[in-house]
């Protein structure tokens, strides 16, 4: 599977894309409770609300868009979150923290649930499961392990101590994130060349 060039290009995306993934997770509830935004936590659910809307949706994302399309929208959705965390603010341009949270469904369904089922349909039959052990510790094992390291090193490049006080430059903060996320869909528009649609499985053993 790893000479197809474009699985290959996948799974390096999939490893990086981790990393960004991580800063959202570790640190966004701590950027919107330092930003003044009441209740945070509980507006965060929204996110996992979104995910499940998003998996129900899925079945129709698949008929209408090859998987390097919906890869690549689901990488610009990660850089559009980061650029709408970066620039929001708690009172005229909250609209923009609830987005970024809501834009969680398309951010990880499109990348990370299409990519285990492109996994899967890669495989053969008989390494199925021994291909998504295998995406799966390139993703949340080597993955999130080098993005907690470098988001933690990222929120501190971008903090500085006053005497006992400490304040952090979030939006540059989120503007890296952005970043990596463009930089991220742009290898996959550029070597991943697969026309490969997402099939049923009945379809795929016909």
């Amino acid at each position: 599977m790893m000479k197809d060039r474009s699985y290959l290009v996948f799974v390096i995306a999939s490893f990086l894309a981790c990393i960004p993934l991580t800063f959202y997770y570790s640190f966004t509830n701590l950027y919107l409770n330092e930003a003044g935004v009441v209740n945070a936590a509980g507006k965060m659910s929204l996110g996992q609300m979104s995910e499940v809307g998003m998996m129900l949706a899925m079945p129709f994302v698949f008929r209408m868009f090859s998987v390097r399309a919906i890869l690549l929208m689901g990488l610009g959705s990660w850089a559009l979150r980061y650029l709408l965390l970066a620039y929001g603010d708690p009172g005229p341009g909250v609209w923009m923290f609830y987005l970024a949270i809501v834009l969680h469904g398309v951010c990880f369904d499109f990348f990370f649930v299409t990519g285990q089922l492109y996994t899967d349909q890669e495989a053969p039959a008989h390494l199925r499961s021994t291909a998504q052990g295998f995406i799966t510790v390139v993703t949340y094992g080597f993955g999130m392990l080098v993005g907690s390291f470098l988001s933690g090193y990222a929120l501190d490049y971008f903090s500085s101590d006053t005497g006992a006080t400490v304040t952090r430059n979030w939006p540059s903060f989120w503007l890296s994130s952005a970043a990596m996320s463009a930089a991220i869909g742009l290898l996959v528009l550029l070597f991943f060349r697969s026309r490969a649609m997402i099939r049923a499985r009945e379809a795929q053993a016909t």
